[in-house]
């Protein structure tokens, strides 16, 4: 089999650490109050559009400005299930928004690494070589907590730990819980949302809509 670059050795070993940057007592916020039928109103800033990540239905949902339905996703959020900790694997709960967005001129499925693109594409094949990486591929949304104590700041602070709404790969088992921290999409919906959703944006992860 040819070998990969040094570079992509390198990249290899430092994607092992790339969203793992216990559990915090806080309870999730109850769900949003349903207005009408079919509308889910952003209750953090009103007017404005926003996304909702269920962790028990591995669902994003993004809503308009009025609270519609625009789009909806299967995800797969951290193995280790919701917290806030620094190293503990999990995603934070609570109220975030959208801080950074990368990767807009990449292809699908392109290695992201540090927050940089690659030259290099994903492939099962390069998968299958190196089986435990965390491959960041496509886009990154970035998110930054907005929950002092909670997801902002101190030991519990989303963005320091590099909580990301980012694309992945076809080994993924989507619908189940299995990143290290991060909110996995495949990579044709992420590019999606990406060019939907502006810097800003409010995002709330939470257990389950019920």
């Amino acid at each position: 089999m040819k070998p990969y670059p040094i570079p992509l050795l390198l990249l290899c070993a430092g994607l092992l650490s790339a969203c793992a940057t216990t559990q915090h007592t806080p309870a999730t916020p109850p769900a949003p109050a349903r207005v009408q039928d079919g509308l889910y109103p952003n209750p953090k800033t009103p007017g404005q559009p926003w996304i909702r990540v269920d962790n028990q239905k591995q669902s994003l949902t993004l809503f308009d400005a009025a609270g519609r339905e625009m789009r909806h996703y299967t995800v797969s959020t951290a193995k280790n299930g919701l917290g806030e900790k620094v190293g503990s694997l999990q995603t934070p709960r609570g109220w975030h928004k959208v801080c950074d967005k990368i990767g807009e001129a990449a292809g699908e499925n392109t290695i992201i690494y540090r927050r940089n693109i690659t030259p290099w594409q994903y492939t099962p094949a390069l998968h299958a070589e190196y089986p435990d990486k965390d491959w960041i591929l496509t886009r990154i949304l970035w998110l930054c907590g907005m929950e002092p104590g909670r997801n902002q700041g101190g030991d519990v602070d989303s963005y320091e730990r590099a909580i990301y709404i980012h694309g992945a790969g076809s080994h993924v088992p989507w619908g189940k819980p299995s990143s290290r921290g991060c909110v996995r999409m495949k990579s044709p919906d992420v590019i999606e949302l990406f060019r939907l959703v502006p810097l800003g944006t409010d995002v709330l992860i939470e257990e389950t809509t019920g």
